[in-house]
């Protein structure tokens, strides 16, 4: 009989406790449906007409006269010849430049941004002036940045020549901008100046989560601050250093104002949004244009699951004592 009225009052809370859970849930997508509604209607709309138009001959001049071609836009053989996006090297060669671009300058600011935070996170008098200060690239516009840095790079009157000719690094001027030689690697510094602080502020936070008793102990056995750092601190802030390191990869494969600003529309340097932006706006080719910013969404899909993949961690988790 007592066994009866346990099992009975332990079917009661586990219903009720499964009714309860079913309210939250219900309550939840209650108070995110009009989040979801507005990002379906402020992105999910543009994203798939921007995935229509790439399989239409649309035209800037005449959008009225949109006629459906398939697949034309990416590959189509013609007369024997090859023609699409597929096949376009200016197309792979910004999706290079691209790349490059975001596996460089991710990888320096990861560094960067770990040394700063590690600095940042240590205990000493000034730390918060310290922090408010490293923040300020990142709070410059990027627009506003890219400017300032286009003046301190020109060949003429930059104060970066004006510094390398004074100190005799340099024997002439160099067009940092312009020249094939320099110009990634001028875009990539900017770009490392800019963001970093975002890159450091992340991996502050994750170092800030962390147990201190690990530390102590740590210092009690005597095991080497290097050593400590690998083996403990690296592992426990994972989480939040593969977070950066995904933000920071989302924004620079889709890198667009920098680079235009910078160097405009140049092949030496031209990313794959430059280059959807220049069929779209100064070619007017909607149609090949969607096309083009179809194939980033996707690359850039891709390389964020690559990332999560490689990086075996959950976004959810957080640094275990």
């Amino acid at each position: 009989m007592t066994l009866a009225l346990s099992a009975s009052g332990a079917g009661k809370k586990s219903a009720h406790k499964s009714k309860l859970t079913s309210d939250r849930i219900r309550s939840a997508w209650l108070f995110l449906s009009p989040m979801l509604i507005t990002l379906a209607v402020v992105a999910g709309w543009p994203l798939l007409r921007t995935i229509w138009l790439g399989f239409t001959d649309a035209n800037l001049s005449d959008l009225s006269r949109t006629t459906f071609i398939g697949l034309e836009n990416y590959y189509v053989t013609f007369d024997g010849e090859a023609y699409g996006l597929l096949v376009d090297p200016d197309w792979w060669n910004a999706v290079w430049n691209t790349i490059w671009f975001t596996v460089v300058s991710v990888g320096l600011e990861t560094i960067f941004g770990m040394f700063i935070a590690l600095v940042l996170n240590a205990e000493f008098r000034g730390r918060g002036f310290v922090r408010a200060a490293v923040l300020i690239p990142w709070a410059i516009p990027t627009v506003v940045s890219a400017q300032m840095w286009g003046w301190m790079l020109h060949d003429q009157f930059g104060v970066l020549n004006e510094i390398l000719l004074t100190i005799g690094l340099i024997s002439q001027p160099i067009a940092w901008t312009a020249d094939p030689d320099t110009a990634m690697w001028a875009v990539i510094m900017v770009d490392v100046w800019k963001t970093t602080p975002f890159m450091a502020l992340l991996i502050l936070a994750g170092l800030q989560m962390l147990p201190g008793d690990i530390y102590e102990a740590a210092r009690v056995d005597g095991v080497h601050p290097v050593r400590v750092f690998f083996k403990v601190t690296l592992p426990l802030i994972k989480p939040a250093l593969m977070v950066a390191i995904i933000f920071r990869a989302l924004d620079a494969l889709r890198i667009f104002d920098l680079i235009y600003v910078l160097t405009s529309n140049s092949a030496d340097t031209m990313s794959m949004s430059v280059y959807a932006r220049q069929q779209l706006v100064d070619f007017q080719e909607v149609g090949y244009g969607s096309a083009a910013a179809t194939l980033l969404f996707l690359i850039v899909a891709v390389m964020t699951t690559i990332t999560l993949m490689a990086g075996n961690v959950k976004l959810s988790e957080g640094p275990q004592s």
